[in-house]
């Protein structure tokens, strides 16, 4: 028990040693991602016991100004993001199924991705346990007639240089190719007290000759707790994690906590390591939860400086109800003796 022990603090370690190497984005990043699973977890679909829809929208690194080659023309550089999700249980496959379509912009380079997902689920323990996979779908679309190689800028805006030398960027104005991938994950949960799960995002880590680009395989660790205060039982403070890590080169984790009162209004911080410390709020009105988050940039992007990153501005919408179906009221009983 001792060495088994020893082995579990030992990996611990090791993965918060790599936490401190560095990160990188390919996938797409949230700082609500405690209320957005699905994207990062196959299995979680209808782990709700709800019908439920997302929306998510976030613009990150507002007001960063990155110089263009070419005068009056905003280089897009920064990410923006927007997704809709939708998952529900369905019992007669002992689980949920749940779909997402996310629009990705970063700079010159657009992808549209879409994913179905299904997931069998268990009642183990004092929760339920459940295995999922999901088909992804991609459109990269790369606009070529935006960039230009370095041989090909002056440094003088007044005298841009339209035409480029760089054989990889002449021919098409716009470059795009279809992706096909696989992901898969596991979910527990114990419904109001805690829940964790490891994801694998692009198994099959497709490529694209055409945009010389290759899917990174992801792999997600998050978790999250529920505590009330005993003294003052309509407060419950949320704390969760997440990990992440692209091809294994590097890796980036996250710690959040919420303070939620009476299930109608929380708030709290989470903070990225290297990268940004956000402030989060929201409320929750009927069957329907509003949320907005704002990161303060902490890397050497910087916050609030010149030309630089203004924060980060993330909304989220969501909506679940249930279907209720009535049971059939007892069939009527006839005794063919009582008919004469």
């Amino acid at each position: 028990m001792k060495i088994k022990i020893n082995k579990i603090i030992s990996f611990s370690l090791m993965i918060l040693g790599f936490s401190c190497v560095g990160y990188a984005q390919q996938e797409s990043q949230f700082t609500q991602y405690m209320f957005n699973r699905l994207s990062f977890n196959p299995a979680y679909a209808g782990s709700s016991g709800s019908i439920c829809a997302t929306i998510m929208y976030r613009n990150q690194w507002l007001g960063l100004n990155l110089d263009s080659p070419t005068p009056d023309v905003d280089p897009g550089s920064t990410p923006v993001d927007y997704l809709f999700s939708f998952d529900m249980p369905v019992k007669f496959l002992h689980g949920g199924i749940g779909l997402y379509v996310q629009s990705d912009k970063i700079g010159y380079h657009n992808t549209i991705s879409g994913a179905f997902d299904y997931a069998f689920r268990i009642y183990w323990g004092p929760g339920n346990l459940a295995a999922g996979i999901e088909a992804n779908f991609a459109n990269n679309t790369l606009d070529f007639s935006q960039l230009h190689g370095s041989s090909d800028l002056s440094g003088d805006y007044s005298n841009p240089i339209s035409s480029s030398n760089d054989p990889l960027l002449n021919g098409d104005n716009q470059t795009s190719d279809f992706l096909f991938d696989l992901s898969t994950g596991v979910y527990y949960q114990v419904p109001g007290a805690y829940y964790f799960g490891i994801s694998a995002k692009n198994l099959l880590a497709s490529k694209s000759d055409v945009l010389n680009w290759k899917n990174a395989r992801n792999i997600y660790l998050m978790g999250g707790y529920e505590y009330t205060i005993p003294a003052n039982p309509s407060f419950k403070l949320k704390p969760s994690v997440l990990l992440k890590t692209a091809d294994f080169s590097t890796i980036q984790a996250e710690a959040s906590c919420l303070l939620d009162y009476q299930n109608l209004f929380w708030g709290g911080v989470t903070y990225r390591f290297q990268d940004a410390i956000a402030f989060l709020a929201g409320l929750n009105w009927q069957k329907m939860k509003v949320g907005v988050s704002y990161d303060l940039t902490t890397s050497r992007l910087g916050t609030f400086k010149q030309g630089l990153s203004a924060g980060t501005l993330e909304l989220y919408l969501r909506y679940c109800f249930k279907v209720i179906i009535p049971p059939k009221p007892p069939s009527v009983y006839r005794n063919t003796r009582y008919l004469f």
